[in-house]
């Protein structure tokens, strides 16, 4: 997913909890939901750099390689420009593009 297209703020919002938690009734589980969403983007986004700057690994230590790495320069201020992994996923919540559920709950509906 090209994160840079989200509409998540780029900086911290404050946001009303009592409005983010009318779907589950529980600030703690949003609040869960929101860190676990949170997790997974960050670690996607953390492969997708990984992977991006592994063209790049270079095993010798050499002073005229790092100076001229400008594409290297570029992936990462690309990456630091995207907004952080916390907002991506609070954003994608409160537009319903989130899945959950909680088993316990369900346990109880099935007895």
């Amino acid at each position: 997913m090209d994160y840079k297209k989200s509409k998540a703020p780029n900086t911290t919002v404050t946001r009303d909890m009592m409005e983010l938690c009318e779907d589950t009734g529980n600030v703690y589980e949003t609040v869960a939901i929101i860190a676990k969403r949170a997790n997974q983007i960050g670690a996607e986004i953390k492969g997708d750099l990984s992977k991006k700057l592994a063209e790049f690994a270079s095993y010798t230590d050499n002073l005229e390689e790092v100076f001229e790495n400008r594409e290297q320069i570029e992936i990462s201020r690309y990456y630091e420009k995207l907004p952080k992994a916390t907002l991506i996923a609070t954003e994608e919540y409160k537009e319903g593009n989130v899945y959950y559920r909680n088993p316990a709950k369900e346990k109880d509906k099935l007895q």
